[in-house]
């Protein structure tokens, strides 16, 4: 039900008393509504020039899955779409808007590719993860001459395109006359929040006082209660390994609706920094994102989507310590497909999740054993 009004602005005005100045960067306003077209025109340029006829790729909740649809509208290449089953079935208009565009879109895991069989034939009713959808996906292209894998975050490449956000940033606060204390992003494999972060890095390397969080759900707490190891990228064992803080390639998360921060795996970059240090991570579930999701819109006007609300919270948590501080936090993309999402949080409906401690210390034993 709808909180009460007078109640409501009474936390808001709470909440709004901070010595704090947030600012937030808007990757929204792109056609595909997030900061995955800063990577996915790129890709579809590349593998153009190459002669590639069409592109393979998974998607969470469905931001890449669109921006690589338009990236791919925009260059005349078609464009395959595995879709973890569970955002397949809980955003149906991110699906609607990857078919204008012209993208083929499947429930993953789907009957089409080995990976998917075996994974239905294990669990039929499986709500899939993004490591099975990355399995199908490079099945799908490594079978195909005409086509290539293309992936939305996570490798070096992608969160290199990413860095024009936190370039753009820079930029921005020498405007205003401003420097950061605390930077935030969500993370799922580690793009956007990478993409903020990465320019600033060696600001702190040579002793700037500059904070940097990494927000992840309780679900699918990768770096906050993963491990630091060799691991692969996909559930199906087709990618290379790479070292990364990793949940196990066989995690299957839970169905929450931030569906672009279900991976089991880090960007080995974000990994990297995290172990040195020179990074910080928490976890949050459901109802305290979307109750920051809910302050956000009814201060700013822009619904973000469940991803992006994570960092949202981080924020409102940094800049409730009263310091003076400059609280930076990447806006990664709208909500406006999460709308039965925002209706299950109005409506009580939402529950709170934290991923059992001896389900991720089962899905660990099945990291890949190394010689030496």
């Amino acid at each position: 039900m709808a909180a009460d009004p007078a109640a409501a602005r009474d936390k808001l005005e709470k909440a709004l008393k901070t010595r704090s100045r947030i600012y937030f960067k808007n990757e929204s306003l792109s056609p595909a509504g997030s900061h995955k077209l800063n990577t996915a025109i790129a890709q579809a340029y590349y593998n153009k020039l190459e002669g590639v006829k069409r592109l393979c790729t998974e998607t969470g909740a469905g931001q890449w899955g669109s921006a690589l649809s338009f990236a791919c509208n925009l260059l005349g290449l078609k464009c395959t779409v595995y879709m973890v089953k569970a955002s397949y079935n809980q955003k149906p208009y991110r699906k609607s808007l990857m078919h204008v565009w012209g993208a083929d879109v499947y429930p993953s895991p789907t009957n089409m590719t080995n990976s998917g069989r075996a994974i239905l034939a294990k669990d039929p009713d499986c709500n899939g993860s993004l490591g099975i959808a990355i399995s199908e996906a490079v099945e799908d292209a490594a079978t195909h001459d005409d086509a290539k894998y293309t992936l939305g975050s996570v490798l070096n490449h992608v969160l290199l395109h990413q860095t024009v956000i936190g370039q753009e940033v820079q930029k921005q606060l020498k405007m205003i006359g401003e420097k950061p204390d605390v930077l935030i992003g969500c993370v799922g494999g580690g793009s956007n929040f990478a993409g903020l972060c990465l320019p600033f890095v060696h600001e702190k390397m040579k002793g700037r006082d500059i904070r940097m969080i990494a927000v992840e759900p309780t679900a699918c707490p990768t770096m906050t209660k993963g491990e630091y190891a060799y691991d692969f990228g996909d559930t199906a064992m087709l990618t290379p390994l790479v070292k990364m803080y990793t949940l196990g390639h066989t995690f299957m998360p839970t169905a929450i609706h931030a569906g672009g921060l279900r991976y089991h795996g880090m960007a080995p970059i974000v990994s990297a920094l995290a172990k040195a240090g020179l990074i910080e991570s928490r976890a949050y579930s459901q109802n305290p994102v979307f109750e920051a999701a809910l302050l956000f819109a009814r201060t700013e006007g822009f619904l973000p989507a469940p991803e992006t609300a994570h960092a949202i919270l981080a924020a409102i948590e940094e800049a409730r310590k009263n310091e003076d501080k400059c609280i930076i936090f990447n806006y990664s993309g709208h909500g406006h497909f999460d709308l039965g999402a925002y209706d299950a949080y109005l409506e009580g409906k939402l529950e709170d999740y934290e991923h059992p401690e001896e389900k991720i210390a089962e899905a660990l034993t099945h990291l890949p054993k190394l010689a030496g």
